[in-house]
């Protein structure tokens, strides 16, 4: 498949956008029992409104990829069957929450209601916070499953694509709160951080099974199947019209197989192994700079991760456009 920019940001910005929060609400709900140290109204405004301008910009780029924009509206109405139309009402759900738990905890408007048998508070923030929980991994889910109900294209059509999804947004937003708490709540960032050592091992895993499973795929279909000839040797010799067509633009990445071979071990260096040393290296030395670019390069390589998950999809349709794919 042709990766689309707009698409990569999409997914990674609104990955990481969720992940933040997810961070946030964590710290949140261990200063509930006392694990944590209580923090002021201002961090967790201040990382709400990182969170939600990771989300506004994601949905942004998402327009670019429109042909009609004006039309967006209508891509919600397929609820019931369609994932895209489920992660394009879900996205919207998890904004609000974001926004209003951020005001919540910014405007100091969080009343205790409820006291747990442990003694440990529910307040408004509480609440919200478990609404953008269960969103949050709504949307991760949504968004995965866009590609993965995909029966045609196996590269993407396994529960490995669910779970990579979940996973390095998880550790891309847990890498930048890390980031984020090193300037605004220095006590926090070795918590931060740990988890994301834990979320990006457990995504290099994941994607690591995933490349390897892909790279042992074999094509259910063949250029015979194709046209229906049972010839045992078929050759295309000839595009079949003189200039491109939207199949040969939108279906093929035009790149060569060396080029998709440099980009994935740059993926798995920028964004699982480079991180991890970072990580590592930021909590043994409490550098700061060394968690800003943990998340600095770790997006770059999610970006590059991201460009090679939809170039490695091979659509059948191909089989009638070797000469040119």
């Amino acid at each position: 498949m042709r990766p689309a920019l707009s698409v990569i940001l999409l997914t990674t910005l609104i990955g990481a956008g969720q992940g933040l929060f997810l961070a946030l609400f964590t710290v949140e709900s261990y200063a509930a029992f006392g694990l944590l140290a209580r923090q002021t109204g201002a961090f967790y405004g201040a990382g709400a409104a990182i969170a939600l301008g990771l989300l506004v910009a994601g949905l942004a780029a998402s327009f670019f990829h429109l042909g009609h924009p004006e039309r967006a509206w209508r891509s919600a109405a397929r609820w019931r069957t369609s994932w895209l139309s489920r992660e394009v009402i879900v996205l919207p759900a998890f904004m609000a929450v974001v926004v209003l738990y951020g005001l919540a905890h910014w405007a100091g408007i969080n009343p205790v209601l409820v006291e747990l048998p442990s003694g440990a508070p529910v307040d408004v923030t509480a609440i919200l916070g478990v609404a953008g929980t269960l969103l949050a991994f709504a949307l991760y889910v949504s968004t995965a499953m866009i590609y993965a109900c995909l029966r045609f294209l196996q590269e993407w059509h396994t529960p490995l694509t669910v779970s990579n999804y979940v996973l390095l947004g998880g550790a891309s937003g847990f890498t930048l709160a890390s980031a984020f708490a090193a300037i605004a709540a220095p006590g926090l960032a070795p918590f931060f951080a740990g988890w994301a050592i834990v979320l990006t091992a457990l995504g290099l895993v994941s994607r690591a099974a995933s490349s390897l499973r892909n790279g042992r795929l074999k094509a259910k279909s063949s250029p015979q199947t194709a046209i229906g000839a049972r010839h045992p040797r078929v050759r295309q010799i000839s595009q079949g019209f003189l200039g491109g067509s939207f199949n040969t633009r939108e279906f093929f990445h035009g790149r060569a197989p060396g080029v998709l071979s440099a980009v994935k071990w740059l993926f798995l260096l920028l964004a699982f192994v480079v991180p991890l040393v970072l990580l590592a290296t930021a909590l043994v030395t409490a550098s700061k700079p060394g968690l800003v670019a943990a998340f600095a390069v770790q997006y770059l390589g999610m970006l590059a991760e991201r460009w090679f998950f939809f170039a490695q999809a091979n659509h059948p349709q191909n089989l009638y456009y070797q000469a040119v794919s």
